[in-house]
């Protein structure tokens, strides 16, 4: 790789903003908005699969019942901002090209001037996944999405060597990545390192089922994305502790429980050619005014909801 990661261009107040992944430990307000930072986004419109939908941070406020980490960042960027926008068309087990053929031209449709799209990860992990292909596929979204003038956010998968589910196709993900961080600085877009994000390593931040983040991971997620670009937030960084050391029998005994609840499913479903998102929507299809969990209707106040999902 030859080619150095770039960002987008900014204000100037922003220039000198942190691109560091560790979630901030003093936010500070803006002085213009004491408590809800200045921002130049407008809409912003969220593209992917079930990272983005929010599975694995349940909510029953939420449409769909997720809230996940985009709803979380566009909390934040509705602070201050009356006149904000949010879509998620992110629907889960979605595949590259159904991302593509699905969300992309609808997404560009609503004239966002900010989009995240985190996509390829479950070509990735499946038998035969090529990273090469799926990031020229990716470079040709991207390149799309960036004529439109809009700020384009884009992810690196996590560093999954201590998943006991997914280590196998570490390298494959860490391929996809140094292709992922090629196409951002090919066309000036940001880069949301979640493999260098190492707090992701920790048990807690991983759902039961052990493929999705926790509401713990979400929250985390969305801090790193919005210290990425550079905006104000008040998602404080929360404590974790050390994970329990466990004897052989319990830890086996809890595979074997999450063996019938989440990999039997997910292995028959891959059998029978189905996906856990048929005849799932889009949660926000259209872009409008965002009040979500932690920005109630009609108050300028958020409430942090962590723990209450």
């Amino acid at each position: 790789m030859t080619e150095n990661l770039q960002r987008p261009s900014l204000r100037p107040d922003q220039e000198n903003s942190t691109t560091d992944s560790t979630p901030r430990t003093d936010p500070g307000p803006s002085p213009e908005h004491p408590g809800h930072p200045d921002h130049p986004f407008n809409r912003y419109v969220a593209l992917g699969d079930s990272f983005t939908e929010g599975i694995g941070d349940p909510s029953p406020e939420s449409p769909g019942g997720h809230r996940g980490w985009a709803d979380r960042v566009a909390e934040e960027l509705a602070h201050g901002h009356k006149d904000f926008a949010y879509a998620n068309l992110a629907i889960r087990g979605r595949l590259l090209n159904q991302i593509i053929n699905e969300q992309l031209e609808p997404a560009i449709d609503l004239h966002p001037d900010l989009v995240t799209i985190c996509a390829g990860g479950n070509d990735v992990i499946r038998p035969g996944g090529d990273p090469d292909r799926l990031a020229e596929k990716m470079d040709g979204t991207i390149a799309r999405l960036r004529e439109t003038g809009a700020t384009v956010v884009l992810f690196t998968g996590p560093d999954i060597g201590a998943t006991p589910v997914l280590g196998s196709v570490r390298g494959r993900v860490a391929i996809y990545n140094e292709n992922l961080r090629t196409v951002a600085a090919r066309h000036d877009a940001v880069l949301a390192d979640m493999w260098a994000l190492r707090e992701l390593s920790n048990p807690q931040m991983w759902a039961p089922d052990r493929l999705h983040f926790s509401p713990l991971g979400h929250h985390t997620i969305a801090a790193m994305v919005l210290d990425t670009l550079g905006v104000d937030h008040s998602l404080e960084p929360h404590a974790v502790k050390e994970p329990t050391r466990k004897n052989w029998r319990t830890a086996r005994s809890e595979d074997l429980v999450w063996a019938r609840e989440y990999l039997v499913p997910w292995v028959v479903r891959r059998v029978r050619k189905r996906s856990s998102g048929d005849g799932i929507s889009p949660k926000r299809p259209d872009a409008g005014p965002f009040f979500g969990s932690g920005m109630p209707q009609g108050s300028g106040e958020a409430a942090d909801t962590f723990g209450q999902v």
